[in-house]
């Protein structure tokens, strides 16, 4: 991440594209609240960008507080009535159920340090989700313009939760296997960095749905994406 003081992140326009992935976006809300054990929850959004999820996961009765570096969101969320936070440096330790970081973790250059201050965040016994782009192979254009560092393989994440005090629950698994093709033909073909809204689109409502039901196969194999569910084991 850029380690300015005004921090603006390169890759907004896409967040505002993204938008428009209903099913997709969809997914991922039922994901974070999955994992929700009671209501209403404390719950922390790391790289909140715009809001579209803290957005959705406050309509469901739960309180958000939202980390976000990036200045023209923390205006924009701050207008939403979130409580914000530049970096969780400022946020109390053992104090939230439920932390998500969606698509965060590779833009951060040492993750092992922030997977360790995000686990001192949460309440013993919470729980933390972490999604994250998957597959060196597909280090794209896009990647370049958005300040990734990485992507992950699951053997990896699963790695850096564990050494950061988080014990997965069940098995990291890797999400959109066909968009690990989709985000091939990316890579070979657009050096622009930026997602086209007209085949975003198409993408999310007829190839999405089946890929989800293709990762109920393929999922511990290959994917778009990785992610983990992980849980505060320690009781101090």
């Amino acid at each position: 991440m850029n380690t300015e003081t005004e921090f603006t992140y390169t890759g907004t326009s896409n967040l505002e594209v993204m938008q428009d992935a209903t099913k997709y976006n969809a997914w991922l809300v039922s994901l974070i609240l999955r994992h929700v054990k009671s209501a209403p929850s404390k719950i922390m959004d790391i790289g909140a960008g715009i809001g579209l999820f803290a957005d959705a996961v406050k309509k469901r009765g739960h309180s958000v507080v939202c980390v976000e570096p990036d200045v023209r969101q923390v205006i924009l969320l701050q207008a939403k009535g979130f409580e914000v936070h530049k970096s969780p440096d400022t946020v109390p330790d053992k104090t939230f159920d439920l932390i998500y970081a969606l698509n965060v973790l590779e833009h951060i250059a040492d993750d092992r340090d922030a997977l360790a201050q995000w686990s001192a965040k949460l309440k013993p016994g919470g729980y933390i989700l972490i999604y994250v782009p998957a597959f060196r192979i597909l280090f794209s254009s896009m990647d370049v313009k958005v300040g990734h560092f990485r992507r992950y393989r699951r053997k990896e994440l699963s790695k850096k939760v564990l050494q950061a005090g988080l014990q997965p629950v069940g098995k990291v698994r890797y999400a959109d296997c066909l968009g690990f093709f989709a985000a091939w033909l990316y890579k070979l073909t657009d050096k622009s960095g930026d997602v086209k809204r007209g085949g975003l689109i198409f993408y999310d409502r007829y190839c999405f749905p089946l890929s989800r039901i293709c990762d109920r196969i393929f999922g511990l194999l290959f994917g778009k994406n990785v992610f983990v569910v992980a849980k505060k084991t320690d009781i101090i």
